[in-house]
């Protein structure tokens, strides 16, 4: 509920953009603008941490909408979660500063896509975050990427992944689901 209404601001500006004929091809940058609010600081006067991926969720909305991909898959009872994700800070968001999500699909693996976001103060990075996303059936289950790019097809120039990306992926990986995980400190 943090950002419940950015979010639902977001949404209905992506709807009304996509009215508007704004829509992006998969390998395009969305980009939102926001400010950062009081609700946004922590106790040293900065975007707190946790803050950036809560607005880069927002980012991730306005791509997936504009993109036709949240229709597509809204239609077939599928969703994305996000399986992993690593955050890069640069620079701090000062209280009342405003800035913009950029945000875009960075390419897949065999089992997930990969999202970028960044925030963007005058042409410049000040964060940026890798996303690792799966896709779920509300039925239960996972989407395969192929019967993905076979419903909603396969996105045309975006980018190869970062030989990095996949290695933070593969060594961040927590156990399937259906494993033991227990939780023991050494």
């Amino acid at each position: 509920m943090n950002v419940i209404w950015r979010t639902l601001l977001v949404i209905l500006s992506a709807r009304r953009r996509v009215r508007r004929g704004k829509t992006l091809d998969a390998s395009a940058v969305s980009s939102i603008r926001l400010t950062t609010l009081p609700t946004d600081i922590d106790i040293l006067r900065h975007m707190n941490n946790g803050r950036y991926l809560s607005l880069f969720d927002l980012g991730r909305w306005d791509l997936l909408i504009r993109t036709g991909l949240f229709d597509a898959m809204n239609g077939r009872g599928w969703y994305a979660v996000v399986s992993s994700e690593t955050v890069t800070f640069r620079k701090s968001l000062q209280l009342w500063q405003r800035f913009e999500v950029q945000s875009r699909f960075i390419g897949h693996d065999d089992k997930a896509v990969f999202l970028e976001h960044r925030a963007v103060v005058d042409g410049e990075i000040y964060a940026r975050v890798i996303v690792r996303s799966r896709m779920l059936r509300r039925s239960g289950g996972t989407v395969s990427n192929e019967e993905l790019f076979a419903a909603v097809g396969k996105p045309e120039g975006v980018p190869e992944i970062d030989p990095w990306v996949h290695d933070w992926a593969a060594a961040s990986a927590l156990p399937s689901v259906r494993s033991s995980a227990p939780s023991v400190w050494s």
